[in-house]
């Protein structure tokens, strides 16, 4: 058993992290928190608009700010955003404050997944197959270093892939009780 006060969800873009995040937290009675979500409420403006005032630098400095908030709280699930792993501070804020489960999805999935999302920001070009290859390559093997546990997405519906987690997180992760 590994014990952490929270879990915490990592993974790219389309993996499946607030829809799938949101059925553990409810299985699990955990707080749901989506990192991105928090951003927009913090900054008072949407990613987009963060983006396109401060650029991909402005967002991150965002990111890790209210990343460092979130995750000094306990019982949460949080949901980070799929670039949330390129900060090494972040990586040890995340691997401090709770049991890393990565979510997996191949560039094909991601592509299906995304097809008529048109919010985000870094995949407003016409090359998105390529931007997406790129940032697997990069954050890959980010995404393993830092999870306790992980699970290809591609295969599953949310419910299946909920299923499948809430059985290797009862053998794998206990909530760790807060202090005395």
């Amino acid at each position: 058993m590994n014990p952490a006060p929270n879990l915490i969800l990592i993974g790219p873009m389309g993996a499946g992290k607030t829809c799938i995040g949101r059925r553990l937290a409810e299985r699990f009675t955990l707080a749901f928190v989506d990192a991105d979500q928090a951003i927009v409420d913090a900054a008072g403006a949407s990613i987009a608009t963060i983006f396109e005032h401060s650029g991909e630098a402005g967002f991150r400095q965002h990111e890790r700010q209210v990343l460092q908030t979130l995750l000094a709280g306990r019982n949460q699930l949080v949901s980070t955003g799929g670039g949330a792993v390129l900060d090494a501070g972040n990586r040890q804020t995340i691997a401090a404050h709770g049991f890393v489960v990565y979510l997996r999805v191949s560039v094909p999935a991601q592509l299906e997944r995304l097809a008529r999302d048109r919010t985000r920001p870094l995949l407003q070009r016409p090359d998105r197959e390529q931007v997406l290859h790129e940032m697997a390559a990069l954050r890959d093997p980010l995404y393993r270093e830092l999870a306790d546990l992980t699970l290809d997405t591609d295969l599953y519906t949310p419910a299946e892939a909920t299923a499948q987690l809430v059985l290797r997180l009862a053998a794998q992760w206990q909530r760790q009780e807060t202090p005395a």
